[in-house]
Formats: structure tokens, C-alpha cells, sequence
């Protein structure tokens, strides 16, 4: 299932919730989602999110091997392979698809390093993404970002090393929501819930 992956809701929210209000709907976001092909940053507008991650990486191993493979496969490299930044253990799998030249199939050991190089350009989107919507943060809600941090959900907060590389791009706190995949959706109904 598309919803229950990496990718499939991206979504970084800027919490700064004021518990005092009581009132959910009053609390103050700013949120970067990534839609289909492009960043969007918004106040307080959640938009619907695409698969940027997993076309990056089948246009990566198109341009650079070759080697064509579908969705279900650039997800399960993108699960098993994919990070924001370097990490230290290497990681590699075996992934089969069609070789664009001869048009047969062809096995090809990929490894973490190639999968870091195909999502570079779209995780350095993300970082640029949130930059600026941080730059357009009222002053009060950037006092209570700066002391409540950055809360990344949605499936794209489950890339290893999303939080470190955007901790230390913005010099704030980051952490991942503990249902990162289903929180958004949980904290719409309670929202819902709560209205007078």
C-alpha cells in the first residue's frame, strides 16, 4: 500500500502549539509538503503530497545504469537503501530490472552511496523548502519554533538522517513524530473532534 511508505506523505510541520489556548485550532504551524514534482511551503495549508524520492531514484538508475525499474522496486530500495546523508555502516542490495539497451533483464548490486546521489537534489529541495518557510515565520512563532523545534511527519520523516541533516542545516531542534505515518490523520480527527 502507497500510504503505508516512505514518500507517500511528506509532510514537515513547525510546531509551536500553545497548550495554554486549549484550543487546538488555534495552535500556530507552518508546514512544507511536497507535491507531486515540487516544494510548496504554506501557513497553516497541508497539501497533498507526491513520490519524489522514488522517481528520483528510477530516473537515477535510468540515467546512470540503464536499468529500468518500476515503483515497487525504487520503494523497496528507497526502504532498504535510501538516507538524506552519508551514514556509516554500507548498505547495498541486489535490484532487478530491464536493461534499457539490450531490453532484457539485468541484476545490478546497488548500494547506499548511489541512492544518497539519486535523492540528493530532492532532499536538498526539502532543505531549501524549509529554510524558506522558516524565513517567512512571524517573529512570535519563530521564538516558539526555536524552543520547541521541528516536528517532521509523514512517511518522507522515516528517510534516515531527514532529522540530522535538517538539525544541522537550521541550527534547531528536529525530532520525528512517534506515529510519523498515521499522526497527521490522528491529529485532523481529534481537530475534528474538538470543534464546537
Amino acid at each position: 500500500n502507497g500510504n503505508q511508505n516512505i514518500g507517500s506523505l511528506i509532510t514537515f510541520l513547525i510546531n509551536s502549539s500553545d497548550s495554554s489556548s486549549g484550543n487546538p485550532i488555534s495552535n500556530s504551524q507552518c508546514i512544507l509538503t511536497i507535491n507531486d514534482k515540487e516544494i510548496v511551503e504554506s501557513v497553516l495549508s497541508p497539501i497533498d503530497v507526491g513520490h519524489i524520492f522514488d522517481d528520483a531514484i528510477i530516473n537515477h538508475l535510468r540515467r546512470k545504469y540503464s536499468l529500468l525499474v518500476g515503483a515497487p522496486t525504487s520503494e523497496r530500495i528507497k526502504m532498504t537503501l535510501g538516507s538524506a546523508c552519508a551514514q556509516e555502516v554500507r548498505r547495498e542490495m541486489n535490484v532487478k530490472g530491464r536493461d534499457l539497451i539490450n531490453g532484457v533483464p539485468k541484476n545490478l548490486c546497488l548500494d547506499d552511496s548511489d541512492v544518497l546521489e539519486a535523492l540528493i537534489e530532492p532532499v536538498n529541495a526539502i532543505v531549501e523548502g524549509v529554510k524558506v518557510c522558516l524565513e517567512q515565520t512571524p517573529p512570535e512563532l519563530s521564538a516558539d519554533i526555536v524552543d520547541k523545534g521541528i516536528v517532521l511527519t509523514g512517511g518522507g520523516a522515516l528517510l534516515t538522517g531527514l532529522d540530522t541533516l535538517l538539525r544541522d542545516e537550521t541550527g534547531l531542534p528536529v525530532t520525528v513524530a512517534e506515529s510519523p505515518l498515521n499522526c497527521v490523520v490522528l491529529g485532523s480527527g481529534r481537530v475534528l473532534e474538538e470543534i464546537d
